[in-house]
């Protein structure tokens, strides 16, 4: 996001058009190879991250300098940017959103868990046998862990409910980093790699909380959001993620020729 803003400037709504462009090519792909859960899931998670960048967290970005939004001052520095003051009008939204996963079938645990307290588990139909898609299901879980511990953090940081030195704010951080390691040690015994994709989304948002608050804080220095100071850093972190990337996509195309070899042997 901070890479379009610099490199395009005047034009970043273009590229932030595109970014999300490209995540909808990439959701559309993943829908239509459903049968290899493995690489839908995958597009899922990157659609889900590029269309998040590029239509949802941008639209904030146009909105708030449409309107003329001013960004949250402390101690001379900008502690929150225009675009999440904006964001925070969205909570009611959420919250919407929210109550549809509570009241639907889904094998969400967080959800499950408030169902059977509730008691609503018995009143919910099964969905049936069909095979879910597995590319949208992922993208609509990215889309909303990201949106939910946005507004998450964005509601402690604000003054007039907590603040970001409030001990609700130190509860957050350190309980969304031992929240962490619990789902962690979970997401580790999984065997299924689609499965342990999707498992993963929560467990290092929940996680990136931590690491927002410490930021917030000014106990590191994020590199991330200043790519060109940091060019060599990121790059690196770049090219690690795309060789895994390739390097699964690469060992799921053999596993499936492989396959393919052995029922037209047999």
């Amino acid at each position: 996001m901070v890479f379009n803003e610099k490199i395009l400037a005047h034009n970043k709504l273009i590229g932030a058009a595109g970014i999300g462009f490209i995540g909808f090519l990439l959701l559309v792909w993943g829908f239509k190879i459903n049968e290899k859960k493995g690489m839908a899931t995958l597009f899922g998670l990157l659609s889900g991250i590029l269309i998040w960048t590029g239509w949802i967290e941008f639209s904030f970005v146009w909105i708030a300098e449409k309107q003329n939004v001013a960004p949250l001052i402390e101690n001379g520095e900008i502690a929150t940017k225009p675009e999440y003051l904006v964001m925070l009008s969205s909570v009611g939204l959420l919250i919407a959103f929210l109550l549809l996963f509570l009241f639907t079938q889904n094998k969400c645990s967080f959800f499950n868990w408030f169902q059977k307290l509730a008691g609503f588990k018995k009143l919910l139909s099964p969905t049936g046998q069909t095979q879910r898609p597995f590319a949208i299901v992922t993208f609509v879980e990215t889309i909303m862990v990201l949106w939910t511990f946005y507004i998450v953090l964005l509601l402690v940081y604000d003054k007039e409910i907590a603040g970001d030195k409030h001990p609700v704010t130190f509860i957050i951080a350190f309980g969304s980093l031992f929240w962490s390691i619990y789902l962690y040690l979970k997401l580790i015994k999984l065997s299924k790699l689609d499965y342990a994709i999707r498992y993963a989304i929560p467990t290092v948002v929940i996680f990136w909380n931590f690491v927002e608050v410490i930021g917030r804080w000014n106990l590191m220095k994020e590199i991330w959001i200043h790519p060109t100071q940091y060019w060599f850093e990121n790059v690196m972190i770049l090219c690690i993620l795309l060789t895994f990337i390739v390097y699964y996509v690469y060992e799921q195309t053999n596993s499936n020729k492989k396959s393919v070899s052995r029922e037209s042997n047999t």
